[in-house]
């Protein structure tokens, strides 16, 4: 007699890939077929955020969902071809959109759709503006033209236990509505990746900002369609609809009952909202391929 299969669809693989002569074996998980759907963490977390997504049997349908570690964080390692302990690890954005581009070129993806959340939302804008041809769209989640004020020393202060700051620093910035069970397990991503957070949020707040630059941004040509969580103090709605308004072209979502991390604390809330902006897509570049 057999038995349904618990085994996920979701698999894993490593690439090696080239970032400004860094050598990096990158992580990532993927699931589905179809059109490319590229997937970025928060800062301080890694790719596991993304599972509610890479097992959403709707959306795999048709789209090839692929949710990376970026270098430093979950099985993502530091470079491989440097003596990276020897430098204080600070973001920027020339590197992080480097890197991006240099895994979707690894993968040898088409036309893909690039989805991040936080300092990963920041990018997605990053990249609008930098790479509008390499990509069929962007989905910045939870991201602004500017978000200062969070790179701070006492996320590594030798005084503090920085899994539990970090982790803890997150708790308040998710929704009340949120499922315990995924707002405590979004905080335990969080309890393992401190050591990359501050060096994360220095780009999230010091290197990535695009006031006055915005409307460089050519929202029809590579779509912006950005989404942001009723509770989200970092980056609040009205962050969002603001950067929205000043690129030709963006649209705009806020997300009810829904704080900074959409994707895992409460997925099926997300899920409506994320599959209004692959709608949103797909009426604006024509058939997925």
């Amino acid at each position: 007699m057999s038995t349904p299969s618990r085994i996920s669809p979701v698999t894993g693989h490593y690439v090696t890939i080239d970032v400004e002569d860094v050598q990096y074996k990158v992580f990532y998980l993927e699931s589905g077929q179809g059109q490319p759907l590229v997937c970025q963490h928060t800062a301080g977390c890694h790719n596991h955020q993304w599972m509610g997504l890479l097992e959403d049997e709707e959306i795999t349908a048709d789209h090839r969902v692929i949710a990376y570690d970026l270098a430093r964080h979950g099985k993502t390692d530091p470079p491989l071809n440097k003596e990276w302990w020897k430098e204080e690890y600070k973001l920027s954005a020339d590197h992080y959109v480097a890197f991006v581009t240099a895994f979707c070129d690894a993968l040898g993806l088409d036309d893909p759709i690039f989805m991040g959340s936080s300092f990963g939302g920041n990018v997605a804008l990053q990249l609008a503006l930098r790479h509008p041809d390499r990509f069929k769209a962007v989905i910045p989640v939870e991201g602004a033209d500017y978000s200062p004020g969070f790179y701070l020393d006492w996320w590594q202060h030798p005084h503090a236990n920085a899994a539990q700051v970090c982790a803890s620093g997150v708790w308040d910035l998710m929704a009340p509505q949120s499922p315990d069970k995924d707002r405590w397990a979004t905080w335990f991503y969080y309890s393992q990746g401190s050591e990359a957070f501050k060096g994360d949020l220095y780009f999230y707040s010091v290197d990535h900002d695009l006031r006055g630059r915005l409307g460089d941004i050519d929202g029809e040509r590579c779509p912006v369609i950005m989404m942001t969580g009723e509770y989200d103090y970092l980056t609040t709605p009205e962050d969002g609809a603001r950067t929205a308004r000043q690129i030709r072209g963006a649209e705009f979502i806020e997300m009810k009952e829904i704080g900074h991390f959409p994707m895992s604390e409460n997925y099926p809330r997300f899920a409506g909202y994320l599959k209004q902006a692959l709608r949103r897509v797909e009426e604006r570049t024509g058939a997925f391929h």
